[in-house]
């Protein structure tokens, strides 16, 4: 990483703690009442993550340069095509293959740019991620705690191999991961998801200080803090990675934490201390 990236992602982490219109525990105004429908169950574990593009205009943040900060260009952008974004760091990981053909999201191609689709080889597992435009940073959120609440999501059809097979999203995932700028800093939500059914729903929250503006909203939609944060830190894809294999490796969450916080250091070279004491898993 050279010096001109540290610097650009030091900048924009300070830019983490400037927005706080929204405070820790806010009071919610409503509540979406508990739907009947239920998420169907896959064969196979599934990982889906919602990414926020990092976004100059849009988003509470010291901006970052342009490239990086363009919430309109998926390719270039900090959280997703840049060296350490979701789309490049797992297309490089020998631990995962590209899945070579997929149904057409139903979601606006106005909200959601790009489209991740991977598979494990070891566990067979499938990742699932989504590259929200930056001005729709509210949405990327709120679909987020839609599947982390059990709220049935899209039904995929993929082809591996020449194989064709189905999975479902949203609440049909068992690891829900929400990527990219702490939207909660900047904007209240009105409603909130409230828990469907008794499945067991892992989350992942990397963005600024997600623990202390996540926790209301996630405790109602009954998903299990498997990983989350405590201050102010880089989103970036080798935390989620390090993570997604103590989870496919079925290890307890303190473990899973203790990997995220190996990983951050590993890349931050911020001391393994700062670094464990950045984490927290559960309540």
């Amino acid at each position: 990483m050279n010096r001109a990236y540290l610097f650009l992602l030091f900048v924009s982490l300070i830019g983490c703690g400037t927005a706080s219109q929204q405070a820790p525990g806010a009071e919610i105004d409503a509540l979406v009442p508990k739907a009947e429908s239920k998420a169907p169950r896959n064969s196979v574990p599934v990982i889906h993550v919602f990414v926020a593009l990092c976004d100059n205009v849009n988003q509470g943040i010291v901006p970052v340069a342009p490239s990086l900060g363009n919430g309109d260009d998926p390719a270039k952008n900090l959280y997703w095509g840049a060296a350490f974004g979701v789309r490049t760091f797992f297309n490089k990981s020998a631990d995962w293959q590209p899945v070579s053909s997929i149904s057409p999201s139903n979601k606006s191609s106005s909200v959601v740019l790009d489209r991740l689709v991977l598979k494990h080889r070891g566990s067979g597992a499938f990742l699932v991620a989504e590259a929200y435009r930056g001005s729709s940073i509210r949405q990327a959120t709120e679909d987020f705690l839609a599947a982390a609440s059990g709220t049935p999501g899209e039904a995929m059809t993929v082809v591996f191999n020449g194989k064709a097979s189905d999975i479902y999203l949203g609440g049909s995932a068992d690891m829900i991961v929400y990527v990219g700028h702490d939207g909660l800093m900047d904007f209240q939500l009105t409603s909130i998801p409230r828990k469907r059914d008794d499945e067991k729903r892992d989350a992942v929250i990397l963005a600024c200080a997600s623990k202390s503006y996540f926790a209301d909203a996630l405790r109602t939609t009954g998903a299990n803090p498997l990983l989350w944060t405590t201050n102010l830190m880089a989103p970036e894809a080798y935390i989620l990675s390090a993570a997604v294999e103590g989870w496919l490796n079925h290890e307890p969450d303190y473990q899973i934490r203790t990997r995220a916080a190996k990983a951050y250091d590993k890349y931050q070279h911020c001391g393994m201390r700062s670094a464990d004491m950045l984490f927290a898993s559960g309540w």
